[in-house]
């Protein structure tokens, strides 16, 4: 299974550590094509590609994607635009969300009938939750 991991790169890198640790729990489940999302030297000023090379990198790896997931817990236009990508193309699409990072859900997302939705309070809770998601 080809899975394309979505995360907040421009939009804020807090969360860096975790989407890391999703990223390894997704390897149990398939090849990552986006790994280095997770990686600490991947910083907000982003890739030294160019904006057209980035995009149709991109879009090339989600079009192979069997299954997208996103981490959406950081708002981001990026993640946004691919997830809307991937529904139009049908695919399956995965989003994961901390409710207690105070941080409000798009509606957008969240209302979605083409996203499943999982909410989580910390990491040890993922690869549990992976299982349940990959099962399906």
């Amino acid at each position: 299974m080809k899975i394309y991991f979505a995360a907040s790169i421009s939009g804020g890198r807090g969360d860096q550590a975790i989407y890391q640790q999703i990223i390894e729990l997704l390897k149990q489940h398939g090849e990552v094509l986006t790994e280095h999302f997770g990686s600490a030297a991947l910083t907000s000023a982003g890739e030294s590609l160019g904006d057209r090379e980035i995009h149709d990198r991109d879009i090339t790896w989600l079009r192979h994607a069997d299954v997208m997931v996103a981490e959406v817990t950081t708002p981001s236009l990026g993640v946004g635009y691919e997830i809307g990508r991937a529904g139009e193309w049908g695919k399956r699409i995965v989003c994961l969300h901390r409710p207690s990072s105070g941080r409000r859900l798009s509606g957008m997302i969240a209302g979605s009938p083409g996203v499943t939705l999982r909410a989580y309070a910390d990491v040890d809770e993922l690869s549990r939750l992976l299982n349940e998601v990959f099962r399906l």
